[in-house]
C-alpha cells in the first residue's frame, strides 16, 4: 500500500503507522459502511493524516470517487478535496453556492448526491474531518442523519458507499449515539514505534525520545507543538493554559480537578457528583471517555487499560499528558 506524503511541523513526511486502521479501511472499502461511521479521538492524534491516507487507498486501490471536507483546514485548498474524475460535478456544485467555502459541509453532501445521480452505480466515499465544530454541535445529529440518508435513501443506485465522520470533540457522542444513525468508534494517539518515526524525522537537536513520549503520549500535534516552541515545555504548557482557559476551570473545580490529575478514573469512581466536571473537561477537549477496550470499537489499536504516567485510566483519559500537566500547573497558580 503506497503511503501518502503529509505535512508535519513544516516538513513533508510519509504517512506512518496505523497498520491495523488501514486494514480496517480495506474491509470498509470491500463492503461499504452502514450506518455512518463516526470516529472520536484526541485533538492532534493524527485523524487528518489518516483520512488523507484513507482517501488515497479508496481512490487508488478500490476505484472510489471521494469527497473529503475539512472545514478547519489551515489552507483553502485543503478544505475540499476530491477525486479528479468528479471535477465537473464539483465545479457545478461550487458554482451553485454563493459562498461555498463557508458552507463546505453542505457543499460536500451536495457533491456526493450529484455524483450518485451523474455516474452509473459509482463507488462513493464521503470523508468528513472535524465538521461538528464547524456546523455547531447542536446540528451534529441532523447532519449525521443527512449522511445516513445518502446510504439508505440515495437519489440513484450505487455499488458501494463509505461515509466516515471524524471528530476531536466528545460532546456530540451522546447526541449521536442515542440514535441508530451511526456506528461509534474511537481512535487513540499513535503507538510508540510509529511515533518514534515522526520524532526521528524532525531535524536538529532534541530532547531524549522517552521524555518526549512521556509528555505527548504519542500525540503528533503535541510533538509538533514542542518542536515549534524550541522544545520549551513551559511555553507549550502556557499556550494550552491560555487556549483552554484552564485557570478558570482550576478555580472552579479545585480539589476535584486535582484528583483527576492524579487519576482520571476519579471521575468514574465518584459519579454522579463529578457529572458537571466531566462535562466541562469533555467540552474543553481535555479528557475523553473510553467506553471499552474491545478492538471492535476502535479504529486502529486501543491504548493500554491503565497507564497513569500517560494519564490513561480505564474509563477516562487525558487527551495527552501535556494537557494534564497544563491543568496541574494551573491548579498550583490559582492556589
Amino acid at each position: 500500500m503506497e503511503r501518502v506524503r503529509v505535512s508535519f511541523a513544516g516538513l513533508e513526511v510519509d504517512f506512518v503507522d496505523r497498520d491495523r486502521a488501514l486494514s480496517q479501511v480495506v474491509e470498509l472499502a470491500e463492503k461499504g459502511t452502514f450506518p455512518v461511521y463516526v470516529v472520536y479521538g484526541p485533538e492532534g492524534c493524527g485523524k487528518t493524516a489518516f483520512l488523507r491516507q484513507t482517501k488515497a487507498v479508496l481512490e487508488r486501490d478500490f476505484g472510489y470517487s471521494v469527497v473529503y471536507a475539512n472545514p478547519l483546514a489551515d489552507k483553502l485548498e485543503d478544505v475540499l478535496q476530491y477525486t479528479l474524475t468528479i471535477k465537473d460535478v464539483v465545479r457545478d456544485v461550487l458554482g451553485a453556492f454563493p459562498e461555498p467555502y463557508s458552507r463546505i459541509v453542505d457543499v460536500a453532501i451536495s457533491i456526493a448526491s450529484r455524483v450518485l445521480k451523474s455516474f452509473s452505480r459509482p463507488r462513493l466515499a464521503v470523508l468528513m474531518d472535524d465538521i461538528f465544530q464547524a456546523i455547531g454541535v447542536d446540528k451534529a445529529e441532523i447532519y449525521v442523519k443527512t449522511l445516513l440518508n445518502l446510504i439508505e435513501w440515495p437519489p440513484a443506485s450505487y455499488e458501494k458507499i463509505v461515509v466516515l465522520v471524524f471528530s476531536s470533540e466528545g460532546v456530540t457522542r451522546f447526541k449521536v449515539g442515542r440514535h441508530s444513525w451511526a456506528t461509534l468508534r474511537i481512535m487513540w494517539n499513535m503507538n510508540r514505534e510509529g511515533f518514534k518515526q515522526l520524532y526521528d524525522a524532525l531535524p536538529g537537536g532534541k530532547p531524549p525520545f522517552d521524555d518526549v513520549w512521556r509528555l505527548s503520549g504519542g500525540n503528533p500535534r503535541v510533538l509538533e507543538r514542542l518542536y515549534r516552541s524550541g522544545w520549551s515545555v513551559d511555553a507549550a504548557i502556557e499556550e494550552i493554559i491560555r487556549e483552554r482557559r484552564i485557570k478558570a476551570l482550576a478555580k472552579m473545580w479545585g480539589g476535584d480537578l486535582g484528583e483527576v490529575v492524579e487519576d482520571p478514573d476519579y471521575l468514574w469512581d465518584n459519579y454522579p457528583s463529578t457529572k458537571n466536571l466531566i462535562e466541562d473537561l469533555i467540552e474543553t477537549n481535555l479528557i475523553i471517555e473510553i467506553w471499552d477496550r474491545d478492538p471492535y470499537s476502535w479504529i486502529d489499536d486501543p491504548p493500554p487499560e491503565r497507564d497513569l504516567e500517560l494519564g490513561l485510566g480505564r474509563f477516562y483519559a487525558w487527551q495527552t499528558p501535556l494537557h494534564r500537566e497544563a491543568v496541574r500547573r494551573a491548579l498550583k497558580e490559582v492556589g
